[in-house]
């Protein structure tokens, strides 16, 4: 019924068993995942024309990015099958480096990307979608239990997750103009973070930033280097196993010193060195003019020109990062080899928002002052669409395991690059925007991408999230590793098979007969050339290449990833000494100050968990496992 203007629930909506506020990455998955576990959601978006939007560069994956997004398909997430379904060009990244480092990256249709998460999302059962601002919070007695809308209702649910993206109080600079907005040609979103301030929660202020769209027409690619896609391309979604019929090249560009003294020119208009921008942007994607700055003695620097999808003249240029005055952008992209005659669409800019240190929050990425209120994405201090959607992922899982009361979902960083980067955020904080690298994860050699269904397809078949497909597809390819596997250990293969390979290869030629297994442990041997060997050649061919390549680096890496495994379980260990809620810190008057207060406030449930506490050492760490020992 009507109240003094506020609309109520039972009119419109029932009440839901979660809210999802934001269809970003983040707010995409955490719907998807908690509607295909059952649960009734609710997806509030400020733009139905805007769900999934890449709002900067039009690609997923990369270093460690790449393993992130195997890792959300291979739980049953839809961000891997919607890259595969959106790719216009396919690229492994560091195949001349280990296979712990090997990283799978897709070029997007930006607007087809959109498109099929939308209709994915729209064939979702138990998803509903509703298109406002939200600007509160309802909270009673400590919990959640539904949200406020800028249309003034009231919205109920049992759990509800933000996944606000850059729009909290999002200020855009473009030189000395500044105004609101979350992304370009979007308002910001008011009101969330004044309530959850007033609650108690700590935010603070980050930036990041795009650079110019501009018409492909107008480039020269003569001047620049193709940069083609692979011609065996590697995918995203284990279930995706379609040909690519063709791929749309992009190109590589380089700046000058011209370009740099151009830019420098409107240095004292730089919102970013006059003061006007508090935020820290992300230090491994830095703006043109911080590049600029901060390497003064390079002379160039390297640009991606990055078409936007199969049917548009519109380019991306990755590198050029910027919230100079459009004139200087301008200006100083005329200077760039293959530039000379650009058209710009439109400038780039910096956006300022908030953000919530994570360290606020729970492992499952629950708020530890608010029950069932769950925060995923930017909101938390990360940047990129990938780090965004595994979040989203598990605040959805969480949501729904909360609703339930079950155990919270949490993986370990053993088990999975999404675990790494949410134990780092909420163990260590991060005061710029985080983003995830293979160096971040001391078990890579186990969190491979080419493994991401071994490890985790089970535990998405426990959570209700794999399909029979999905399943089969698993059982076979851990079937056909362990006959290849068999087959390279107990087959002998003579000096007169094998030569020619080892002479081409230029390495040391057989004196006699040895197994393939010892063969295929050669750095300079692959298992694509023992394959084509006409004595067993046969065997092979039934295996595809996926599973060929898994077979092989389990077999040449197997030392380092036994070591790993030792260390796991020495981790492990310190897992299993579970700290009781509300303990009291103080009361170890060996633990330095800088323990006691790190661990009060971040509240580790395990030993494990607190000697990854940033200021907490390894001596405090023997008085907690001391005291626990007692």
């Amino acid at each position: 019924m009507l109240n003094f203007g506020l609309i109520r629930i039972g009119i419109l909506f029932k009440e839901y068993d979660i809210i999802v506020v934001g269809a970003g990455h983040a707010g995409c998955e955490a719907a998807a995942v908690a509607a295909n576990m059952g649960k009734s959601v609710l997806l509030v978006t400020m733009n139905m024309q805007t769900i999934a939007q890449m709002s900067c560069n039009p690609a997923m994956g990369g270093v460690a990015k790449g393993q992130i997004v195997r890792e959300i398909d291979a739980l049953g997430g839809y961000s891997g099958m919607v890259s595969d379904q959106s790719a216009i060009q396919y690229r492994m990244l560091n195949n001349s480096k280990g296979p712990a480092m090997w990283s799978p990256r897709t070029q997007n249709d930006r607007m087809l990307f959109a498109q099929i998460w939308r209709t994915k999302l729209e064939q979702t059962p138990n998803l509903d979608f509703w298109q406002d601002m939200v600007s509160g919070l309802l909270v009673k007695g400590g919990k959640v239990v539904g949200v406020k809308t800028g249309m003034g209702m009231e919205i109920s649910a049992k759990a509800v997750v933000l996944t606000n993206g850059t729009f909290l109080n999002g200020i855009i600079h473009i030189g000395e103009k500044q105004f609101g907005g979350g992304r370009a040609g979007e308002r910001a979103a008011t009101g969330i973070t004044e309530q959850l301030v007033e609650l108690g929660f700590e935010s603070g202020r980050m930036k990041t930033g795009t650079p110019p769209r501009v018409d492909g027409r107008s480039l020269d690619y003569s001047k620049m280097e193709e940069q083609e896609g692979d011609q065996t391309p590697v995918k995203f979604s284990y279930l995706s196993n379609d040909p690519i019929a063709k791929q749309r090249s992009c190109h590589i560009a380089y700046t000058n010193n011209t370009v740099h003294n151009l830019l420098r020119e409107g240095f004292d208009r730089s919102p970013m060195f006059n003061g006007r921008i508090r935020g820290l942007g992300p230090r491994y994607c830095p703006s043109i003019e911080d590049k600029i700055d901060r390497f003064a003695d390079k002379d160039r620097h390297q640009l991606f020109v990055e078409p936007e999808g199969w049917d548009t003249v519109e380019i991306y240029v990755n590198g050029f990062s910027t919230s100079l005055p459009e004139e200087v952008q301008y200006k100083a992209m005329t200077q760039i080899p293959g530039f000379e005659n650009v058209k710009m669409f439109r400038p780039g800019y910096a956006i300022e928002y908030d953000y919530f240190p994570p360290t606020q929050l729970e492992l499952s990425l629950e708020t530890k002052l608010v029950k069932n209120l769950f925060f995923a994405g930017q909101i938390n201090g990360t940047t990129g669409y990938e780090e965004a959607a595994c979040q989203g992922m598990i605040a959805g899982i969480n949501a729904v395991k909360n609703i339930d009361e079950e155990e919270p979902f949490i993986l370990k960083r053993s088990e999975a690059y999404i675990g790494v980067l949410i134990d780092d955020l909420i163990n260590k904080g991060t005061e710029e925007p985080y983003r995830m690298f293979t160096s971040r994860a001391e078990y890579r050699i186990m969190l491979r991408q080419d493994n991401a269904d071994q490890r985790l397809t089970p535990i998405g078949k426990e959570l209700g999230l794999i399909s029979e497909d999905r399943e089969h597809r698993l059982e076979e390819k851990k079937l056909g590793i362990q006959e290849i596997t068999k087959f390279l250990n107990k087959t002998s293969i003579s000096p007169e098979q094998i030569n020619h390979l080892l002479e081409a290869k230029e390495t040391n030629v057989l004196s006699q007969k040895v197994k393939l297994n010892t063969i295929l442990s050669r750095p300079q041997i692959n298992i694509s050339d023992i394959a084509q060997l006409g004595e067993v050649k046969s065997f092979f061919e039934k295996y595809d290449n996926e599973v060929l390549s898994c077979a092989e680096i389990e077999l040449k890496y197997s030392g380092y990833i036994e070591k790993e495994q030792e260390m796991v379980d020495k981790m492990n260990r310190l897992e299993n000494l579970k700290i009781k809620d509300g303990f009291n810190y103080s009361e170890l008057p060996s633990l330095s100050a800088e323990a006691v207060e790190k661990l009060s406030k971040v509240k580790p449930r395990t030993i494990g968990q607190a000697s990854r506490i940033s200021g907490v050492s390894p001596s405090d760490v023997s008085v907690l496992m001391l005291y626990i020992s007692k």
